[in-house]
């Protein structure tokens, strides 16, 4: 795949980043991980009600120089506030610890079996509003989306999701890719079980390249947006350096066949856990 330019167009023809800053588990520091991403040319946020950081996260957007119609954030709503009237509260308690009026891209965070309906009738509400720019989904697999069909007047722009070189999810990706839903990573280096990789580390070498970098140009060509995570500035530099190299059909090849279906959470959007229907709480066992 040829990367002309640094964004995807989604289906309403919102422009979306490639490449963003995970900020699940920072804390406080995320406010410093977002500044060291804007001044290495980041303009992609992405947090949800559950991180606990969106105050944070607005601080940074408040003190970064870079204008607020460059960045693009997401946001999601969290499993214990889905539903139609429960969804809209959530969504204005987002956008005013954010501090923003538009929110670019929301985010059904999960599927929730009887209420995925009445949560995206909300974010439906919310685009035409236009208190949105773009909404979508995360965590649905096939079965998820076609019976959100049934009902939705607007298809997700985006699902978001467990996809890595071990779990190459390439049914979904077609699926998805067939619908002109956009998707995107959100554990692109699958919490750093790709270092681990002897194989990465011999095509990373080849390239003169960093592994997470050979891995984040993979998802790339594979038509696959990316936010991986970081609070280290050379690292956060490095994962968005990845627009001047590509990797042929063989390396990618190479990449795909890595695929062994790991699940990095040991559940699957089917066998949510019941702790994960509640509000956050710390410690939370889980590492999203």
């Amino acid at each position: 795949m040829s990367l002309t330019k640094r964004t995807v167009t989604l289906s309403n023809d919102v422009e979306m980043p490639w490449v963003g800053l995970g900020t699940w588990d920072q804390g406080p520091a995320a406010i410093s991980a977002a500044l060291a991403a804007f001044a290495s040319g980041y303009r992609m946020i992405d947090t949800g009600s559950f991180y606990q950081n969106e105050e944070d996260l607005g601080r940074a957007i408040a003190q970064t120089d870079v204008p607020r119609d460059e960045i693009f954030l997401t946001t999601k709503v969290w499993n214990s506030e889905q539903g139609y009237d429960a969804t809209l509260r959530s969504f204005d308690v987002s956008a005013q610890k954010l501090g923003l009026d538009v929110i670019d891209l929301y985010l059904v965070h999960w599927p929730v079996q009887g209420k995925s309906a009445d949560t995206w009738r909300a974010l439906e509400r919310l685009y035409a509003e236009k208190r949105v720019r773009a909404i979508g989904v995360s965590n649905f697999e096939i079965h998820h989306l076609e019976d959100l069909f049934r009902t939705a007047t607007v298809i997700p722009m985006v699902n978001q999701i467990d996809l890595h070189p071990m779990k190459t999810s390439k049914q979904l990706l077609e699926f998805c890719k067939a619908r002109a839903i956009q998707v995107e990573a959100w554990a692109p280096l699958a919490q750093n079980k790709v270092f681990a990789e002897p194989k990465l580390k011999q095509i990373a070498e080849s390239h003169g390249r960093t592994v997470a970098q050979i891995v984040l140009r993979w998802h790339l060509q594979n038509g696959v947006a990316v936010i991986p995570k970081s609070q280290n500035p050379a690292r956060i530099r490095e994962n968005i350096d990845l627009f001047d190299f590509s990797l042929d059909d063989q390396t990618m090849a190479a990449i795909d066949a890595m695929n062994t279906d790991l699940n990095l959470l040991g559940f699957t959007p089917d066998t949510i856990p019941a702790v994960l229907l509640q509000p956050p709480a710390q410690p939370w066992p889980y590492s999203l």
